[in-house]
């Protein structure tokens, strides 16, 4: 520690080499603490849905068009506000659309008008920065001349020509509509500050990878996993069933093209077996999105085929794993073991339920879980190709880096599921050689865990990776939060009793204000002023997301658009600004080209969870207590430091 503390006093000195260089960054420093809090936004189950995703973010979720509206309110009609509103959220096409319009004398007018309507809202939206944080958000092109024109005094006689020469150079040497892209960007970047996103980029949608390639472009990010990230991690540290079952999902949802197309991985012998072993199978169809038109029929096998290959491995594996794990107490989901399958017969506690449009050609009634040795062959061979697939590597590399099971920021706590507890809210204990791991704990385990997996990839069984394909299905999984994955029955057995996933404790006690107060305690935040923030489970139609007296909130609203008929309406956003949260619930969204065309915006309805008193400020938040570390150590450099 004392290490470390020296280490820094010397990264400052060398920063702050005079006395009148530390006094100047304590001043610079102190004033920061008293700008207004930043705004914050929260996503969560973004699953691939990367046009949504792409528009909340253009819009601010919907904190950018609020902006608009409070300064140009009695200056500009509705329409015009949401004419200029587009063009901020989306410029390159909007301006190729005013090119269409507009005759050039007609343009070049427009352009005065929305340079000076541009730079307004940039001074608008920069009141909670400083200048250099401001200039660290523009286009480096544009810097000088942005600032000139935010900073200048416009109606100032002396500089009035000075201006007007800026503008009217601008446009003379056709820079005009690369300044109002640039300073829309720029717009964006600044209306919010920090993005955290709960969790689920990936499965279901078709983009998760340009998702991540808008997060990594984001000036401030976080993202707590979700039980469908863990699945790509799983694959991408050498878990056999972790890879099984997002392949299968992938199927599900006809969105294999992610794996051979955005990754470039060779799905063609995998397809090749599914071909020779396995028919048309009603219980494996596609879920078909309806944006993307009809699948025609030998599509509709293929991916049928390719979904039995699939599952009947991760059948197979699930038996080897829990055998080797008893630890795990999943012996309850042995399911191919207790197949009788003469009778096609599922024995299931207790009971005995009847098996249709099943496919078990392949299994061995005396030995189910042994795979052929084509099926070996066929896992390894996608093991290795996602394991050392570089471009998938960056994407989940980033998600590592930016990412946690859980984080505590703001006196919010941010993680995906659950906890899981018993019907009295006690915290339930994992045990693996004798370490037991419960409540806080269970987390902090399972992310070193998973970083241990994915920084050492393995093509063998060991006890990380397994876990990771625990953390998807297991009883005790935070990321899961159910008793079983009935991933089996819902294939297999007609009788809904079946599909019954019975969910932890959790989810009925969080509705509950003195358990979600003993969870908050149990991170060392305010029980009264602290809230828990958590994805996972789409909120259905009339149910609310905000429970526990405003201190546990759900913002999984769907974004998904395979949880649009669950949740009837296409997302939430929670902002949280200096004044306090809101949550912002989202229409569905269409297309990009319906939404730029037709200037539609999939805000609904916002809602106020919890508004202060008195305004915060960066100095009550987690980077004013970082500052408040700064100014201590300066301090004690002032001390020390020459006078020159």
């Amino acid at each position: 520690v004392l290490f470390m503390i020296n280490n820094k006093m010397k990264t400052l000195s060398d920063k702050y080499p005079t006395k009148m260089a530390v006094t100047s960054e304590i001043i610079n420093l102190k004033a920061i603490l008293n700008l207004p809090k930043p705004t914050e936004a929260f996503m969560s189950d973004l699953h691939g849905e990367y046009d949504a995703f792409q528009h909340l973010i253009r819009t601010g979720a919907g904190n950018l068009r609020q902006k608009i509206n409070e300064l140009f309110s009695g200056e500009m009609t509705p329409e015009t506000m949401q004419a200029f509103a587009f063009l901020v959220y989306y410029p390159t096409e909007r301006l190729a659309l005013k090119h269409q319009a507009l005759s050039e004398n007609e343009l070049n007018q427009w352009y005065l008008t929305t340079f000076k309507r541009m730079i307004d809202l940039l001074k608008f939206v920069s009141t909670k920065y400083t200048r250099s944080k401001v200039r660290k958000a523009m286009a480096p092109d544009f810097v000088y001349i942005t600032e000139e024109l935010m900073y200048g005094d416009v109606a100032n006689v002396d500089k009035k020509r000075y201006f007007q020469e800026i503008t009217a150079t601008i446009i003379e040497l056709g820079q005009a509509d690369a300044l109002i892209i640039a300073t829309s960007h720029t717009i964006q970047r600044l209306v919010v500050d920090q993005w955290h996103i709960i969790g689920d980029i990936y499965d279901r949608g078709p983009h998760p990878d340009l998702i991540v390639d808008q997060l990594t472009q984001l000036p401030a990010v976080d993202v707590q996993w979700g039980n469908h990230d863990i699945l790509w991690f799983g694959a991408a540290s050498g878990s056999e069933l972790c890879l099984l079952n997002l392949l299968r999902i992938c199927a599900r949802y006809n969105n294999l093209a992610i794996i051979e197309e955005t990754y470039g991985i060779d799905l063609s012998n995998l397809v090749r077996f599914a071909a020779q072993h396995y028919q048309a199978n009603p219980a494996f169809m596609p879920v078909e999105d309806p944006n993307q038109g009809p699948l025609t029929r030998a599509e509709k096998l293929k991916i049928s085929q390719v979904q039995q290959a699939l599952a009947i491995m991760q059948f197979k594996l699930e038996l080897t794993v829990i055998k080797r794990h008893p630890e795990f107490n999943m012996d309850h989901r042995l399911l191919l073991s207790q197949v009788d399958f003469k009778r096609r017969i599922l024995h299931l506690n207790g009971q005995e339920y009847p098996l249709e449009n099943t496919c078990f050609q392949l299994v061995d009634p005396e030995n189910p879980e042994a795979l052929t040795a084509e099926e070996s062959q066929i896992i390894a061979d996608l093991l290795a190709a996602f394991t050392r697939c570089q471009k998938l590597r960056k994407h989940l590399t980033f998600l590592i880096d930016h990412g946690s099971m859980y984080r505590i920021y703001n006196q919010n706590l941010l993680f995906h599921g659950c906890l899981p507890v018993d019907a009295e809210g006690h915290f339930l204990t994992l045990t693996l050689a004798n370490q037991h791991y419960a409540g806080k704990q269970l987390l902090d385990f399972f992310d070193q865990q998973i970083r241990s997996s994915f920084n050492h990839p393995l093509h063998q069984a060991n006890l990380s990776t397994d876990l990771l394909w625990y953390l998807w299905t297991g009883p005790l999984s935070p990321l899961f939060g159910k008793n079983a994955m009935t991933t089996f029955e819902r294939y297999f057995c007609p009788d809904p009793e079946t599909h019954v996933e019975t969910k932890n404790a959790y989810y009925s006690l969080r509705h509950d204000a003195d358990f979600i107060q003993q969870l908050l305690s149990e991170f060392n935040l305010s029980p009264e002023t602290g809230h828990i923030l958590n994805g996972h489970t789409p909120v259905k139609k009339g149910h609310d997301p905000i429970m526990a007296n405003r201190q546990m909130i759900v913002i999984d609203g769907g974004f998904s658009k395979a949880y649009h008929h669950t949740t009837g309406i296409g997302g939430f956003t929670l902002l949280y600004n200096s004044y306090g949260m809101q949550l912002v619930t989202h229409q569905p969204f269409t297309t990009k080209a319906d939404a730029i065309a037709n200037m539609k915006d999939i805000i609904s309805t916002r809602r106020v969870i919890d508004q202060v008193s008195q305004r915060q400020r960066v100095s009550q938040t987690n980077i004013g207590a970082a500052i408040k570390t700064e100014i201590e150590q300066l301090q004690t450099l002032l001390t020390i430091q020459p006078d020159h």
